[in-house]
């Protein structure tokens, strides 16, 4: 893919004319502003970008970026985005999304694209509620969610995103969220950089219909408690005054205090974002609980190890096929080889 050396691009030449239009206090422009603030470093001419959406606030996101984009249907993003990707492999593609384009009418398409692993970007904005069509319960809505459509408490059990990307053999899982800029940066610079696709969470506030869901994890006063950054080569580490750690009893993951027990942290679980059995673990640190404490949320790239990417093999299955049998007339390929006269 070519790159560019001269005449940087800066974030304003990523943003479109188009008025911006979330309500006030939506996470959705932080997230906008970390896009059009990384896409300059990544080295890409502009006419290379292309972003695909569903439907859902989040998916007014391709109106605001100056590059080519399609707002499609509902729920059929990434498998639009993965017809693109195949027809133009030097794109770089993104794919925006919420948490009930993605998850509940799209959850199919979601799957198999992480199956698939083409070359893309999918973020999830996640906010835990349907917010376009005022207030419903998610797929990721916690039990007991009162809304419009649960006004008794929501009976189902939600999707943990990184844990169903995980199970449909995505190779890059990764969560972050609006309230931290500088983090969101990070991780998006490492999901372009990633071959396959990169799948990004991010928890995303909803001012009108589910404001705070996931303040506990940004703000100062809890985030040390409830939050977990994670890094590769580095142990897990959390506590206001990085006083806890986790560590494996067998497969069991644990809470200890590395201040009363002498435990160096050395002995913690070591994070290896390569390593597939402890990526698991570390998503369901979701429902997770030790007696009385739920284990922190991770965020930071969960797992990331790169495998076949599908436009890859496909172009190359093409010019294989090509080379051996040559290239057949359009006409040819409509009208079959087998044809039949009916008198």
């Amino acid at each position: 893919m070519e790159t560019i050396t001269e005449n940087k691009l800066t974030p304003k030449d990523y943003a479109s004319e188009m008025e911006v239009k979330w309500c006030p206090g939506c996470g959705d422009y932080s997230i906008l502003k970390q896009v059009q603030t990384v896409f300059p470093d990544l080295g890409i001419p502009k006419e290379n970008f292309a972003f695909i959406s569903g439907i859902g606030c989040s998916s007014r996101f391709t109106y605001y970026m100056d590059t080519y984009g399609m707002h499609s249907i509902h729920g059929r993003a990434a498998a639009i985005a993965s017809g693109v990707k195949a027809a133009n492999p030097d794109l770089s593609v993104w794919i925006v999304s919420g948490d009930g384009d993605a998850l509940s009418i799209g959850g199919n398409h979601f799957i198999h694209l992480m199956r698939k692993n083409f070359d893309v970007n999918y973020l999830v904005f996640n906010n835990q509620i349907y917010s376009l069509t005022k207030g419903q319960y998610s797929p990721t809505s916690e039990r007991g969610k009162v809304t419009k459509s649960s006004p008794y408490g929501s009976i189902e059990e939600p999707f943990n995103p990184s844990e169903l990307a995980l199970g449909a053999k995505a190779s890059f899982v990764a969560r972050t969220l609006d309230r931290d800029p500088k983090h969101m940066q990070a991780i998006l610079k490492r999901a372009h950089a990633h071959k396959g696709t990169s799948f990004v969470e991010v928890y995303q506030n909803c001012p009108v219909f589910n404001d705070t869901a996931f303040f506990a994890f940004s703000d100062k006063e809890t985030k040390k408690e409830e939050a977990i950054i994670v890094e590769h080569g580095k142990p897990l580490i959390f506590g206001q005054n990085e006083e806890k750690g986790i560590k494996f009893e067998g497969l069991t993951p644990v809470i200890v205090n590395i201040n009363e027990t002498g435990i160096s942290p050395n002995d913690l679980w070591i994070h290896d974002e390569k390593d597939k059995t402890k990526a698991n673990i570390l998503s369901r640190f979701f429902d997770t609980t030790q007696s009385d404490d739920m284990f922190p949320r991770p965020f930071g790239i969960i797992y990331a190890n790169e495998r076949p990417i599908y436009d890859e093999n496909l172009v190359a299955q093409i010019d294989n096929v090509t080379a051996k049998k040559g290239k057949t007339p359009l006409n040819k390929i409509l009208s079959g080889e087998k044809t039949w006269s009916i008198n």
